[in-house]
Formats: structure tokens, C-alpha cells, sequence
């Protein structure tokens, strides 16, 4: 284990120890949160010390809180009393094994498991004169001295806790399919014959920073001219907690100046990459949970099994296809029109080398 995340309360009687903060969804199961807290007896006062882990939605700054007012909702929360023990010599796993031997006899290992239908770790992002934290799901994990595990009328002091951010997170699957592939035939007015568009990408995921190959074959039947083909990425934000909103952003857009003339075709591959680099000045697009202020990415597509509805922050996206078709003459602009494709695209980071997603 090379490195080990601590924090101590205010007052020093306990201390959190988790030997990563990363914890990865792996759809039918998440990694367990296994961890220590350091105890110190002599300053509890007949107090008990608990842990728990909380999935939460922030929808606003702590620095707010001056009225009383909750500014994050629990999706999902759960609780242990790790002292005094409630289970004799329950089965440690190795990383419990290796934080003990670092805290020493006052160690007391906890664990929790997440089920599959939680969020992943996403931040909105900030508009450019947005102060405080960022709205979105976070995980955190918090030890704390109480008389009792969650009492509405028990006040718990800030030295008598101690916490530590996590992320829940998915990496892309080993294996990638074809890329998916979609075609429509769009007939105008005053014209028999259609125009036949067919795309497609060039594999089923693709990882954040990377091209992304568009296929496209068009089949121009009409008396109609393909003026235009706009290629564009689009990010698709479902906030899911007192109600389903969605919220759709571009986050690359392509013009190619290819024209198509009547009665002809066109087959051609694009490359587009969508980059957070480049849209650094949008408010609420997605990005994946950080924990300080580490570079990040884009949202990563949310995977599930789609068995329960979940809440949180899920995402998607889309490659959208758009020809801009006029018909040419004096109201060539005029009667202009456009011939629309999508098709689903799967944005993920890939699984880091060593770590195995079985």
C-alpha cells in the first residue's frame, strides 16, 4: 500500500484512515469501502464512535447554510458503531489488515457496501463568476463520537468528527463492439425521391481526448444540394431527484463545407473530439467527480443494468448528424432543409493498467 489518506478531529480522540478513495463500479457490484478508525477511549465520556457513508446530491455551498437550510440531499446513507465493537473478531480484509498494522491496538476496521443502483461521483460545473463548491453527487465517508447513531436532536460538535471524500467510480469495459449505426431517408416537398443518409462510428467506446470516428454514406436521389455536414457531440445531463430533468449540451461541434449535388452520392469519414479544454466557460456541463482540484474530464457515460431507477446525476451522449440541404435556385435558401441523424456514443476513461475489473 503506497500511500494512506488520514484525517483527525478537531479534538484528536479519533482518526480516519482508508487506504484509497477511489472506489470502482464495476455494474454488478462496487469495490467494498473498507477502512480503520483510530480510537482514543480516554476522550469519549461515555460516548460511542460511529462511521458512516453517505451518497449525497449538493445543490449548494455550505458557506450558505446561515439560515438553517440543508443545501444537500442524502440519496443514500448507512451507519456503523465501530466502538465499543457490537461483532467480535469479524474477518478483516487485507487492506484492513494493512492500515491496523499502521494504527496500531486502537484501530477499529469498518466496511460498507454500495449497491449497484448509486451514481457515480459527477460535478456540474461552475459558470466562470461561480463562487464555492460545485453542485453534484459526492461520497463521504465520516467518523464521529455521538450517544447514538443519528439522533435529530443530538448536537455532534465539528471536533467530534472526522471525514474523508470518496469517489465512486466506472471504467470502460475491456471489450468494445461495432460501433453503432443508423440510417433515415428523408423525402421534401415537392420531390419523389429521398434523400438517404447512413452513419456510423467507428467502435462502441471511446475514451475521453480520443478521435471519434464518424462514418457517413449519403444518397442524394433529389434535385436538392447537400450544402453542409455539421458533425456535433451532445452531452445529455438526467438529474433525477424530486423529479427528472434532462439537460442537453454541445460539447463539440464540426461544419465540413462537403457539398452533395442532385442525384448523387458521398461516402466520407470524419474525426471530432470533444474536450472539457474547450468548453471551460459552460455552467452546468458534467464533469467527473474530483476530489481537490485536480484536472478532470468530461462526465463519463453513466453504465447500469437497468434494473431500479437511479438518482443522482446520470449521463449520456450523442453524435448528431445534421445535412443542410437547399434546393438550389433563386429560394434555394429559402426552401432549405435539413436531413437529421444520432447515434449513441459511450465516453469513459479506460481501466488503469494493473487494476482488474473482475
Amino acid at each position: 500500500m503506497s500511500k494512506v489518506f488520514k484525517k483527525t478531529s478537531g479534538n484528536g480522540h479519533i482518526a480516519l484512515y482508508l487506504g484509497k478513495r477511489d472506489f470502482v463500479d464495476h455494474v454488478d457490484h462496487v469495490d467494498v469501502v473498507d477502512g480503520v478508525i483510530k480510537v482514543d477511549p480516554s476522550g469519549l465520556n461515555g460516548r460511542k464512535v460511529y462511521v458512516y457513508l453517505a451518497c449525497a446530491f449538493r445543490y449548494g455551498s455550505d458557506d450558505l447554510d446561515v439560515i438553517g437550510l440543508s443545501f444537500r440531499r442524502d440519496i443514500w446513507i448507512r451507519r456503523v458503531q465501530v466502538y465499543p465493537p457490537t461483532e467480535a473478531n469479524v474477518a478483516k480484509t487485507p487492506m484492513q489488515e494493512s492500515l491496523m498494522k499502521k494504527v496500531g491496538e486502537q484501530g477499529c476496521p469498518f466496511s460498507f457496501q454500495m449497491p449497484t443502483d448509486l451514481p457515480c461521483s459527477v460535478s456540474l460545473q461552475p459558470g466562470p463568476g461561480d463562487a464555492g463548491k460545485a453542485c453534484g453527487v459526492d461520497f463521504e465517508v465520516k467518523g464521529y463520537i455521538a450517544n447514538s447513531p443519528d439522533n435529530a436532536d443530538e448536537v455532534i460538535e465539528k471536533k467530534d468528527t472526522c471525514r474523508l471524500m470518496i469517489r465512486k467510480i466506472q471504467f470502460a469495459p475491456a471489450t468494445s463492439k461495432a460501433g453503432p449505426r443508423a440510417e433515415i431517408s428523408r423525402q421534401f416537398m415537392m420531390t419523389d425521391k429521398p434523400v438517404h443518409l447512413e452513419g456510423s462510428l467507428g467502435k462502441e467506446i471511446y475514451y475521453h481526448g480520443d478521435p471519434i470516428t464518424v462514418s457517413l454514406k449519403i444518397n442524394n436521389e433529389t434535385a436538392k444540394v447537400v450544402k453542409k455536414i455539421k458533425v456535433s457531440v451532445e452531452q445529455l445531463t438526467n438529474v433525477v431527484l424530486y423529479s427528472s430533468d434532462t439537460y442537453t449540451k454541445a460539447v463539440c461541434t464540426e461544419e465540413f463545407a462537403e457539398t452533395v449535388n442532385a442525384n448523387s452520392t458521398f461516402e466520407k469519414t470524419f474525426q471530432i473530439t470533444p474536450m472539457l479544454a474547450n468548453n471551460k466557460e459552460k455552467r452546468g456541463l458534467a464533469v467527473d467527480g474530483r476530489l481537490k482540484d485536480e484536472d478532470t474530464h468530461l462526465a463519463s457515460t453513466t453504465l447500469s443494468q437497468g434494473e431500479k431507477e437511479m438518482q443522482g446525476i446520470l449521463v449520456s451522449y450523442k453524435v448528431k448528424i445534421n445535412l443542410m440541404v437547399s434546393s438550389g435556385g433563386l429560394l434555394g435558401g429559402l426552401t432549405g432543409s435539413d436531413v437529421t441523424l444520432e447515434l449513441p456514443l459511450t465516453l469513459m476513461s479506460p481501466k488503469p493498467a494493473g487494476d482488474q475489473l473482475d
